[in-house]
Parts: structure tokens; sequence; C-alpha cells
């Protein structure tokens, strides 16, 4: 061990002696410092300048108008982004947006095409169809940059969907509010119309059976309806008919009260001639009386008075004939029997039985005057009492014959002509209505062709819904039968209380309806000071290679030296000066970059300890195996580069590299920096520097033990390859 410190003593001796050895070594010092604090500057916040990358916009939307709504949402998206600084937006034509990004002046090309608008209105039609935003890339001009372009794209199209969809939420919900406040409006209705079902569940055998009974009337009322159709020819016969009887009735009356009017004076005159010839035959009488009668006389006044009755019996035969032809025309006219048709015949049967008195009267009068010849001889008393009785006769009768012409003035002549003149008003207003029913019968007859029509339509659906009852029956119990599961498991009040939301809340929810609420255990400030492990623990391993390509490994062979003390002597020189390097760089990490580690004495010491743990692995292989060891050393550093997880996630390389990960330096010494910066969990500590201290250790044991048998394989190898003349 002394032999080996007298090694290590004299190399600072001779650094120190010689000032061209003094600014190698410092150089060598300090170079691996620069490799890792340029790489952690450059890398510090690239994110934070995307706002630099040029990435062209192309608007050729032409906006659309939905439901009355004129929408542009292409220019909305414009106007969105040109108070937006993530990227250096550029609003240009298509023409040329695509020549820039073809020359490398843009990194992307964003073109919102003509029917954007259009598109995103679909959403309320029956086939709504994606807007889509046309995306162009030039990957040849970096690979990082179109990876930040495309997620700068992604975020946009993001940012328009949740806009577009909490929009369109905002009026779903907005109609559900108006929804909920309908129903509620609407809660007497809705639970009226669940009683109608249960009631109408309770009425299917009572609508069964109207069905039937329906279909039963229906059958009936179009056999009514055909038998009438058939009676209709038979009905206008009838009418026509009726008619016919009433104009020939109405001429009949026409002419009888024509008649009538005609007799009426002659029946009158009649009248008045008898009475009045009984009035002389009874002024005759009373001058007979007075009168000395002898058979002469009386034989005259008998002539006398026999003409004068005679005469006055014709006229009253035909007034009796007369008002027996009122009688007959009266009986005639066919009406229907009434109280005042049953009076005006009592009254015409009174007043033909009142002449027929008259003219027993007149008959007995005549009877008496034809006796008086045989009271002439010795019978003047009886004959004197004859011609009274006979003049009392005569009076009589000029009496009822004055009482009678005055009933026929006033009451039979005017009833006869007010009936029959009533009668040929009921007559008229009876043509009238006929001839109106007449002109209706081609109406009639159309209506019950429709209505036969409409029966058998009615009829054909009457028995379409019998037939249906049963499917009509079971879904009417089945709907009942799920309105009671629902009121059993569902409040609709509840469901009310969920329609009626704000709908600007709602909208608000759906705009993100994710909030990211981020923890962070171990925060890191910013992308460089992540970069920080993985690259101080490259340039530990860089300052590594370096220092074996310029130092030698061996020194001037002295017999007092052994191949171990060498190996000693010469790694405590390497160590020392891997040590410097990495004191430099971890506090230039700390104080000149101002990276903010959570643990900067650890971030220091574990760097000393990687340091050891690497220098002894890359010195141990060029010690022992020269060229080879360099070689060994540098393909040890890609494969690390690549596959210790330093940049990317292990799980995110190829399986090769997964593979190998747990057996790199590089894996236990980044986790180990990184445990330093962000905060440490011991466990993981103790875990990485038992893999660094058990590997520095093992290339310690095989340096000092195997460094003579190893070099003596070594040196024959590298003789044979000096002959050769490419390798020195």
């Amino acid at each position: 061990m002394r032999k080996s410190w007298s090694v290590f003593t004299t190399d600072l001796k001779n650094i120190s002696k010689n000032y061209v050895a003094a600014i190698l070594i410092g150089g060598l010092i300090f170079l691996p410092s620069l490799y890792a604090w340029l790489n952690i500057y450059a890398s510090w916040d690239p994110y934070g300048r995307t706002g630099q990358l040029p990435v062209a916009v192309v608007n050729e939307d032409v906006g659309a108008n939905v439901r009355g709504e004129d929408i542009e949402a292409g220019k909305q998206l414009v106007d969105t982004l040109q108070d937006n600084h993530d990227m250096k937006w550029i609003f240009t034509s298509r023409q040329k947006a695509m020549e820039e990004i073809e020359n490398g002046n843009y990194f992307a090309v964003m073109i919102i095409p003509h029917d954007f608008s259009e598109k995103l209105g679909s959403v309320v039609s029956d086939h709504p169809q994606k807007a889509k935003i046309e995306y162009y890339v030039n990957e040849k001009i970096n690979s990082i940059a179109p990876k930040i372009t495309q997620k700068g794209a992604s975020v946009i199209v993001e940012r328009v969907s949740s806009q577009f969809i909490a929009t369109v939420n905002g009026v779903i919900f907005d109609l559900f509010n108006r929804l909920g406040i309908e129903l509620a409006q609407d809660m007497p209705d809705i639970e009226k119309f669940e009683n109608y079902v249960f009631d109408l569940e309770t009425q299917l055998p009572e609508i069964h059976r109207l069905l039937k009974s329906a279909t039963a009337d229906a059958n009936s009322a179009q056999k009514l309806i055909t038998k009438a159709e058939n009676m209709a020819p038979s009905a206008n016969k009838t009418i026509s008919e009726g008619l016919a009887t009433i104009n020939k009735t109405y001429d009949f009356l026409t002419k009888a009260e024509n008649r009538l009017n005609e007799m009426a004076p002659k029946v009158k005159s009649d009248l008045e001639k008898a009475s009045s010839i009984a009035k002389e035959t009874n002024a005759f009488l009373q001058k007979a009386a007075n009168l000395h009668l002898d058979f002469t006389e009386i034989d005259r006044v008998k002539g006398q008075m026999d003409s004068k009755m005679t005469e006055a019996i014709q006229a009253v035969e035909k007034v009796e004939a007369d008002l027996q032809w009122l009688k007959e025309v009266s009986n005639e006219k066919g009406e229907e029997p009434t109280d005042a048709a049953a009076g005006r015949q009592q009254r015409l049967q009174e007043a033909i039985d009142r002449t027929a008195g008259l003219q027993a009267l007149l008959h007995e009068a005549q009877n008496n005057a034809r006796s008086l010849n045989g009271l002439v001889e010795g019978k003047q008393d009886e004959l004197r009492q004859t011609l009274t009785d006979l003049q009392d006769l005569t009076k009589n009768t000029s009496v009822r014959l004055d009482a009678f012409i005055a009933e026929y003035e006033n009451t039979i002549e005017p009833t006869v002509l007010t009936e029959t003149a009533n009668a040929k008003k009921t007559l008229q207003s009876a043509k009238s209505m006929l001839t109106t029913i007449q002109s209706t019968m081609p109406e009639v007859e159309r209506v019950l062709k429709s209505t036969s029509k409409d029966i058998e339509e009615g009829k054909g659906l009457a028995v379409k819904a019998l037939n249906e009852y049963p499917f009509l029956a079971d879904k009417i119990r089945t709907l009942a039968d799920r309105i009671r599961k629902v009121q059993g498991e569902t409040d609709i009040n509840e469901i009310i209380d969920l329609l009626r939301n704000d709908p600007q809340a709602e909208r608000s929810f759906f705009e993100e309806p994710i909030l990211l609420n981020e923890n962070k255990l171990f925060p890191i400030e910013n992308y460089g000071t992540g970069m920080t492990p993985f690259y101080t623990v490259l340039s530990i391993w860089v300052g590594c290679l370096l220092l074996i390509s310029l130092l030698a490994t061996d020194v001037e062979r002295d017999e007092d030296l052994t191949v171990r003390q060498i190996y000693g002597g010469r790694l405590l020189t390497f160590l020392t000066i891997g040590l410097l390097q990495t004191i430099i760089v971890t506090l230039g990490d700390l104080f000149i970059l101002g990276i903010d580690a959570k643990n900067p004495v650890y971030f220091v010491l574990f760097g000393l300890l990687i340091s050891v743990a690497f220098m002894l692995i890359v010195y141990t292989l060029v010690s022992l195996f020269g060229d080879v060891g360099k070689a060994l050393a540098i393909i040890m550093l890609v494969l690390q580069i690549a596959g210790s997880g330093g940049t990317y996630p292990v799980v995110l390389l190829p399986e090769f590299f997964q593979w190998i990960n747990p057996a790199l330096p590089f894996t236990y010494a980044v986790d180990l920096m990184r445990e330093a910066v962000g905060g440490i969990v011991w466990h993981r500590v103790t875990k990485d520097m038992i893999f660094l201290i058990t590997t520095a250790a093992g290339f310690l044991i095989i340096g000092l033990f195997l460094k003579k048998i190893v070099n003596r394989k070594t040196h024959q190898m590298l003789k044979k390859s000096r002959e050769s003349g490419l390798f020195h």
C-alpha cells in the first residue's frame, strides 16, 4: 500500500512540476463540467419557447346557418389563436402555407376546411358528421418540433371540441331545464294520464262489449239504410202523388170557394124570399081574419096561401140543398178530424135540420090552408080560429126565417168561408212542405249513400278494433304495469329536480368535466432540472473516458513495484482527478446553473460515490485490456445512454434495452442523483448505493488480482496487433 501511495505522490509531483501536464490535467478536470452544463442549460426550458415555432393557420370555413342562426366556427377558432402564444401562429392562404412548409420555413400547417361550421352544425340533424382540421407537418426539419406542433394542434382541437361540447350541452341542458319546468307544470296532467290508463285498464271488458255492440249496431244500421235507400223511389213517388192530390184538392176548394161566393147571395135571397112570403102570408091572414069569408073568398085565400107556401117551401128546399152541398164539400176536403171541423159539420147539420123544420112548418101551413073549405058552412068560429092558428104559424115561421137568415149571414157563411180559406192555407203549407221534401230527396239519397259508405267504413274499423282488441288490451295492461312499476321504483319529482338544473353550470361542467388535481410528490422546477441527473452522470463517465484517453494506466516499470502496486497507485491518481471533476460539475450545477436540488449536500456526495464507481470500472477495463478496455468503456457509454432510462422511461424502450437496464451502472447512478434532486426515498438510495458499491468493489478486486494474468494475455495480443502497422 505504501508503494502504491508512493506512485500516487509521484504523479502529483510530476503534475505540479510540469506546467503542460498541469494545464492538460486542469482541462480534463473542467471539460466534463462544460459538457454537463451546456447540455443542461440547452434543455433548461425548451417547451417554454414554443411560441417561436412558426405554424401556419389557413381558414377556408364559409360558415353555416343552423336553425336560423349563423355560425362561423372557423373565424372563432382564428380569433382564439390570435390571443394564443403557445406557438407562433401565422394566418395565411393555403398556397403560401404549403410552399413555406415544403421550404422548411413553417414547421406545421393547420387548414380549417370550408365545411367546418356546417359539419359542426350537423349535430342537430339526424346524421351528424364530425368536423375535420387538416394538419400538415414537415418532419424532415427536426425530430422534436413535429411532436410539439402536433401537441399544440391537438390542444387546439381539444379546446374547440370542449367549447363546442359545452355549447351544445348548454343548449341541451337549457332544454332539459325547460322540460323540467314543463313537467312540473304538467304534473296534474301526468297524474291524470296515469289515472286514465288505470281507468282504461278497468274498462277493458266494457270496451270489448261496446265494440261487439257497435259492430252489431253497424250491421243493423246498414240494413236500415239499405232499406231506406230501397224505399227512396217509393217515397219520391208518394211525395209526387201527395203533391198531385194537394193540387187537386186545392183546385177543388178554390172552385168550392168560388161556388160558395156565387151561391151565398142566392141562399140569402131564397131565405129572404121565404121570409117575405111568410110575412106576406101572415099579413094576408090577419086581413082575412077580419073579413066575412064565403066559399068563393076562402077558395081564393086558400089558393093564394097554397101558392105562397109552395113558393116558400121551394125556396127553403133550395137553401137546404145548398147547405147539404156545403156539408158534403166540407167532408170531401180530406182534413184530419179536429174540433173546429167537427163544430163546422155540427153547425151545418143544425142549419140543415132547421131548414127541414122550416119546411115542416111551411108544409103544415099549406096543409092548414088547404083544409079551409070544410070550415066554411056553419063553422065560422072554427075557421077564424084556424086562420088565427095559421097566422101564428106563419108568424113563427117568419120569425124563425129571419133568425136563420141572421145566423146564416153572421155564422154559417163566414164560418164556411173562413174554414175553406184555412183549408186552402193548410194545403198550401203542406204543398210547400212536400215541395221542400221533394227538393231535398236527392240530398237525402246522397246522404244515405254516404252514410252507408261511412257505416261500412265504421263497421270495418269496429271489426278491426275488435280484432285488435286482444293486442290493445295486452299493451294497455303492460303500460299500466310499467306505470305502477315506475311509481314504485322512481319518484318523478326527483326526475324533475334532476332536469331543473342550472344550464350555465352544466355547460361549464361539460366544458371541463374533469379537473386534474395535480399533486407533485417530488416537484421538479423545470425540464433542465429534471435532466440534470442524467447529464451529470453522463459527464462523470465522459470525464473518466477523457482521463483514460490521455493518461496512462501504467508507470515506467520499477523492479521494486509490482503490477498490483502500480494498479493501486495510478488508480489513486485517476480517482483524485475524477473526484475533482465531480466536485466541479456538481457544484456548478448547484451554484452556476442554479439547479433546485432538494438535498444539495447529498447531490455532491452521491456524485462523488458515482465518480469512484465509474472510475474503478473504466480504469480497471483500460488497465486490464488497454485499448480494448477503452473500446469497452465507450460501448458501455453508448448502451447506458440508450438503456438507462435517463431520457425516456424504461418501459418505452425496446425489449433489449429493458433487458439490460438492471445491469447498467447508469441506471442506479441516475436514480441516485434524482433522489438528491427531487427528494430522497432511502430504500431506493440504499438499493442504488449497494449496486454501485458492489460493482466498484468487484472491478477493484478484478484489477488487483487479475491484472497480471490479463496483462500477460493482452500484451501478446497487443504485440501481434502492432505487427499490422495499424495500431499503436
